[in-house]
């Protein structure tokens, strides 16, 4: 029941705080002595007093999206604590250890299983007690700490970060009290830019509950450079302190303190010194309570910085290092799997190696931080010229990234020096496909509809040989293999025939741009040129969604049933065959070309349409309310044809009247033939790479089945969650816990999941660089109020008003035809939602990224890289999306019912 702080004391025995204070002082810091009223302790007072399975219904009752509902269970709760009974043993084991204290007084404080972890902090949830005196205050504090685990704060926090309250117990630390003259606290990592080698100090006069409950503006410390130095001071008003009082409890004393230094810069470089060997000592950053009294600085708390975006391992201590969010490029911020992150971080490097490309000497191209991929541009990045042609890049592609960039070049601590780091060159092999990659391309630009069509016969044979590879394959082995193959097309396929094809059509966009841009509404009028544009196998996907709701609209009994089901039930009866014959028939055969396709397909592991098709019965469902004819989306795409047509005529009438305007409109004419006939291709690459994963991640659940057979893992989709290496050894033969490591990965990736705030550039001394502009400047900045506004790069002109969908998964929404679709990113498996959508707004993307081509080709008004846009903008806010200006506002509800 009690234990000693200079024992070993466990996180299951003595929570997150206890366990780590005595880890502190069992390496040796200066931890003010005391003891730790076990876990076991507080599930004895519940036994003790029938509490268990009142609380458990209590708390299962509160609706977390209701403070005054949390605020209710947690009242009923802790008056269930309050009335409570200590067992005479246990209270009298306290009453031992306390007494070995000398009876002096003490801060009691919550110590919960649940807290003070890496991946979460629980951070003010629980109850302090300070300066508590005698053996009955310090009983009742007991309870006051053990009820805490049940405040309002907790509950939410708890449900939010899916902790079931069964698991959550509290531990409460009693420890001698400091009479502090200085106390604060201390991150051994700056907590605002993430940077590691700095250190951040806070600090007050008195007792540290005046800084940690908001109360004080405390002294400011800024701790970092090779030779730990201080870097900024800035003094703050201290105008109250907290002090003990001599009959115990604390109380509030004004102060007249701004001029005058917490702490001497020797002091704060040697409470830097010895925080720093905490942070070695658990081997993370750490936020670090701490008092100074009598000259010596104790330590009161220290706990990891969870808030902070993880570094991976094999980019520190080697140099500054730039790392690149491929999320953020890909338009899918969410963590992939671990044999996700492998295809990349594995296969796909060794494909590229394997054709010669040039990659950094002794560096890993691509690494993993916080369960996502990055690449690292280090050689690009600390190159002003490079970098210049890099943000280029980034302007079309992904802004938001190309903003990120800028803001890393004009931070002070970071240096733009030349690149030392050598390249590998190219091998004769690289030169050879990129020879014949430029001689595609002048045949392309001769020729463009023969060279499509030539293309596309090459895909299809290649993804005709993959199939054929993976059926040959049986062995868990050569399952695994097959992800190699998977990018084995990039070389002879992608690079030098695909690449070729788009490219030549988005040269050719290129130059229409550069011929129109001096006309009036020039780039404006440029992207309406891509309406409607032909041969991309997105929209021929979404068309074709179309077409299966076209298929259940003409059978009126299956329109009626399929309109009033469950999504849910109807995806269960598709996959079992039980739809209604004429409606089972058209959406196999969808599946059967586009079910490898899904929300994050660049993941290996998430699941594809074709294991949950979900998400298809729900945009079946809103295609079928979908009465106006005019809103049919194949009426749109050729609406949208017609326009281009029109646009063009109307761009080159006004070329005509410029200095040589027959030889720009001649250049024009010449241009948008091949525009229009090659630029469609720019979504085949990532639909060959899909389709060739898709295959893959059948063959190896086959193999996952095998394993749950033979009782190695529990469900077949374990196998995402191994690695290559690992699962190249299970094919040997299985040894080891493979469900333990399953699960603990399983959990990791839920909690990135829920991350999300998630850098588009990445430093290897921790700074990120999130991108994006929080508001603009002549508005309020708060999301959600009417009148603010919102700015992003516009990538699909027009103007649109109407009320905003916020949507995180688009397996779980179902558009109501005219709403604003606003989500993180889209890849191609969020575009059937385009449909119903009247409007698009995201947080990543740029001009011709899957969602902003859609957009553009259904005449959807679209802007891209609204910093924030999913928690500034709210289901039910009306809106008016300018895809021209990039402007969202939202409007007061009179003006929006008026404009709708």
């Amino acid at each position: 029941m009690i234990l000693s702080l200079d024992g070993d004391v466990s996180l299951e025995a003595g929570g997150g705080k206890g366990a780590n204070l005595a880890r502190l002082a069992h390496a040796g810091f200066v931890v003010p002595p005391g003891f730790v009223i076990s876990i076991g302790a507080y599930r004895m007072f519940l036994a003790h007093n029938n509490l268990a399975a009142v609380i458990a219904r209590i708390a299962g009752s509160a609706h977390i999206d209701s403070t005054t509902s949390l605020d209710a269970s947690s009242a009923k709760i802790r008056a269930l604590f309050a009335a409570g009974a200590i067992p005479t043993a246990l209270a009298d084991a306290i009453v031992g250890a306390y007494a070995a204290l000398g009876n002096a007084p003490v801060a009691v404080r919550s110590s919960a299983t649940t807290e003070d972890l890496p991946e979460l902090s629980f951070a003010g949830q629980h109850d302090t007690v300070l300066n508590v005196i005698g053996v009955a205050p310090l009983l009742h504090a007991v309870v006051d700490c053990w009820s805490s685990l049940w405040t309002a704060r907790a509950i939410g926090y708890r449900v939010r970060n899916a902790i079931a309250h069964e698991a959550a117990a509290l531990a409460v630390v009693v420890q001698q009290m400091i009479p502090a003259e200085v106390s604060g606290v201390l991150f051994t990592a700056n907590p605002l830019t993430g940077n590691r080698s700095e250190a951040v100090i806070e600090a007050t006069f008195g007792l540290g509950e005046a800084l940690v409950s908001g109360r004080v503006e405390p002294d400011h410390y800024l701790v970092g450079g090779v030779t730990a130095r201080v870097l900024e001071r800035r003094l703050g008003a201290k105008a109250l302190s907290i002090r003990s009082r001599a009959e115990g409890g604390i109380t509030e004393v004004a102060e007249s303190a701004a001029d005058i230094a917490t702490l001497s810069d020797s002091e704060v470089l040697e409470l830097a010194g010895t925080c720093r060997r905490v942070a070695q000592l658990f081997g993370s950053p750490q936020d670090i309570e701490w008092a100074r009294a009598a000259g010596a600085f104790h330590l009161l708390q220290s706990r990891p910085i969870t808030s902070l975006f993880p570094v991976p391992a094999e980019v520190t201590g080697d140099g500054l290092r730039v790392l690149l969010s491929i999320g953020a490029i890909q338009g899918m911020l969410d963590p992939l799997t671990p044999l996700g992150r492998d295809v990349f971080r594995v296969s796909l490097v060794r494909t590229l190696a394997s054709i010669g490309a040039p990659l950094a000497i002794g560096q890993r191209p691509v690494v993993a931080a916080g369960d996502r991929i990055f690449v690292d541009i280090t050689a690009v990045a600390l190159n002003p010229k490079s970098r210049s042609r890099l943000r280029s890049v980034l302007q079309v592609i992904e802004p938001t990234t190309g903003k990120a960039l800028d803001d890393m070049a004009a931070d002070a601590a970071f240096f733009p020096i030349p690149a030392t780091l050598p390249l590998c060159w190219p091998t004769w092999r690289f030169v050879w496909l990129i020879t014949r990659a430029m001689g595609n391309m002048t045949y392309n630009l001769l020729w463009p509809d023969r060279g499509r069509v030539r293309i596309q016969r090459r895909l299809s044979s290649t993804i005709a040989a993959f199939t054929q590879r993976s059926a040959a394959a049986q062995t868990l082995r050569e399952r695994v293999d097959l992800l190699d193959h998977a990018f084995a097309w990039i070389g002879n396929t992608g690079l030098a025939v695909l690449g070729p094809g788009f490219g030549s059509g988005l040269a050719n966009l290129k130059l229409l741009h550069m011929l129109a841009t001096p006309l009036p509404d020039g780039e404006q009028r440029v992207l309406e040129l891509t309406r409607g544009l032909p041969h991309n196998v997105t929209t021929e996907m979404d068309l074709a969604l179309w077409d299966v709701a076209r298929a259940i609209r003409s059978d009126a009994s299956a329109a009626r049933y399929f309109a009033a089901a469950d999504p849910g039930a109807l995806a269960r009866e598709c996959l079992e065959g039980r739809l209604p014959s004429s409606v089972q028939k058209v959406i196999e055969s969808f599946l059967e070309t586009y079910g490898m396709r899904g929300v994050a397909e660049i993941d290996v592991g998430r699941i594809r349409w074709r294991d949950d098709p979900v998400p298809l019965m729900q945009a079946l469902q809103s295609y079928l309310r979908i009465d106006d004819a005019e809103r049919a989306p194949d009426a749109i795409f050729r609406r949208g044809a017609e326009a281009a047509a029109r646009t063009l005529d109307a761009l080159l009438s006004d070329l005509r009247t410029t200095r040589l305007g027959w030889l720009k409109a001649w250049v024009m004419t010449f241009a948008m033939r091949r525009m229009r006939a090659l630029a469609g291709l720019r979504e085949s690459p990532k639909f060959t790479m899909i389709t060739m994963l898709g295959i893959a991640r059948a063959s190896l659940l086959a193999g996952g089945r095998e394993l749950v057979a033979a009782g190695v893992v529990d469900a077949p989709d374990d196998v995402f969650f191994l690695r290559f290496d690992e699962l190249r050894a299970l094919s040997e033969g299985p040894s080891g816990d493979w469900r333990a490591c399953v699960q603990e990965r399983r959990e990791s990736y839920a909690r990135e999941k829920r991350r999300r705030r998630v850098p588009r550039l990445l430093l290897s001394d921790g700074r990120v660089f999130l991108g994006g502009a929080a508001a603009s400047p002549s508005t309020n900045g708060a999301g959600g109020v009417e009148g603010s506004i919102l700015v992003g790069t516009p990538v699909s002109p027009g103007v649109t008003v109407g009320v905003v969908r916020v949507v995180f998964d688009p397996g779980g929404a179902q558009l109501t035809p005219g709403e604003i679709l606003v989500c993180p990113g889209t890849d191609p498996a969020w575009t059937p939602l385009f449909l119903a959508a009247a409007g698009l707004v995201t947080e990543v993307g740029g001009l011709m990224t899957h969602g902003s081509v859609v957009a553009r080709e259904y005449g959807i008004p679209a802007v891209v890289g609204v910093h924030d846009a999913t928690t500034r903008l709210r289901s039910g806010d009306r809106v008016q999306v300018d895809g021209t200006t990039g402007i969202i506002s939202i409007l007061p509800d009179d003006l929006a019912r008026g404009e709708g």
